[in-house]
């Protein structure tokens, strides 16, 4: 008969640690590559095809959009949240920390002239000045020395929050077309 599985915050811990043993071995299995298709559906409607998940965007009526999903800035917000709730249920299984809630409020700041090329991007940014999270995590048998040393971790990895906090480099190609 096997094993039952060691499992926290309905996360197999074995597995994870089975993944980070492979990678800390060999550190070319963590070099990965994510991928994005986008398509224009009209006016400010798009979508995104990511491994085989469509996920539509739009903007709010106040800027001019249909209001038919989320707008980009919000999806890196929701992003963003749903990162660091990603952290804290992995680091927290790792940690044998039971979690029974995770939420997450994400807000940010854009400055609208920047985005609309009324400044030059040296005078105001055309994205995000600041984002901010609050983390309300319920782990009622963890400790607050426990409890700090998961957010540590959970904001030291993010990959999202790494990519909102630090320059990324960007390459945008034009491949003009005349028919698809």
């Amino acid at each position: 008969m096997a094993d039952k599985p060691n499992v926290v915050n309905n996360l197999e811990v074995d597995r994870l640690m089975s993944i980070v043993g492979a990678v800390q071995q060999n550190p070319d299995l963590g070099k990965t590559l994510w991928r994005a298709n986008t398509r224009w559906l009209g006016g400010f409607q798009s979508e995104a095809n990511i491994r085989g998940f469509t996920i539509k965007m739009d903007e709010p009526p106040d800027l001019a959009g249909s209001n038919t999903a989320p707008n980009m800035v919000e999806m890196v917000l929701g992003a963003y949240g749903c990162c660091l709730q990603t952290g804290y249920a992995m680091n927290a299984a790792v940690m044998g920390i039971p979690v029974d809630k995770i939420e997450i409020e994400v807000e940010g700041d854009i400055d609208l002239p920047g985005f609309f090329g009324l400044e030059p991007p040296d005078n105001v940014w055309p994205g995000f000045t600041t984002v901010r999270a609050k983390v309300f995590l319920k782990a009622p048998t963890a400790s607050k020395e426990q409890l700090e040393e998961l957010h540590r971790r959970v904001t030291s990895t993010s990959p999202v929050g790494s990519i909102l906090a630090r320059p990324v480099k960007v390459e945008t190609q034009l491949v003009s077309r005349r028919s698809v």
